[in-house]
């Protein structure tokens, strides 16, 4: 129904956002990580998912499309719903939620509040496919011929998997990778430091 809001910022509270377009305050629950980027008299812009049921219309907002999509994923696996998939990205960011599942980092998940030891294997389970798998085939993921090769099942080949599934292309994190040496870095570490370089850039 809408692909985002796109205005100023006029509340900000425990999992909620209103937005103001065009004089229409627009509330949004959201993730303690899209509240932490946003601000009261600031302009924004929230990708949105609306649940409309009988007796309710909720709308969901995120900061970024990667957000949004990990919502709709969690949504997706069987016993989760918005209040648990809500807790669950409150409590990481989206690269380290992509990483969580590449890994079948189960910890990652039960650090939510509610979250237990079942479902976060549940949805470990379910979304490891959907994901792209806990490791990437032999070689990594794609790449020019030249770029950064990466082993197969190491910590380079899950960071340049998780960040190709995070939508960036593998243009965009070669060049990252060029900017300072990954051996010897954890997958988490590789990917803080791309994400670091792509914002620079």
């Amino acid at each position: 129904m809408f692909y985002y809001f796109n205005g100023e910022v006029t509340l900000l509270e425990s999992n909620l956002a209103v937005i103001d377009c065009g004089g229409v305050g627009y509330a949004c629950r959201t993730s303690s990580y899209t509240l932490s980027r946003l601000h009261v008299g600031e302009r924004a812009r929230l990708y949105t998912y609306c649940s409309i049921r009988e007796d309710a219309f909720d709308i969901y907002g995120f900061s970024t499309r990667e957000e949004l999509r990990n919502f709709e994923l969690l949504l997706g696996v069987t016993g989760v719903g918005a209040k648990a998939a809500l807790a669950i990205l409150s409590s990481t960011t989206p690269d380290r939620f992509a990483l969580a599942i590449f890994s079948q980092d189960e910890k990652a998940l039960t650090a939510a509040p509610g979250v237990g030891k079942k479902l976060a294997q549940r949805i470990l389970l379910e979304l490891k496919d959907k994901l792209g798998g806990a490791a990437p085939a032999e070689g990594g993921i794609s790449l020019p011929a030249g770029d950064v090769p990466a082993a197969s099942g190491s910590a380079l080949a899950l960071a340049q998997a998780a960040l190709a599934e995070l939508g960036y292309r593998p243009q965009e994190i070669t060049a990252a990778l060029r900017s300072f040496e990954p051996e010897g870095m954890k997958t988490e570490e590789i990917v803080r430091q791309c994400l670091r370089a792509m914002v620079m850039r």
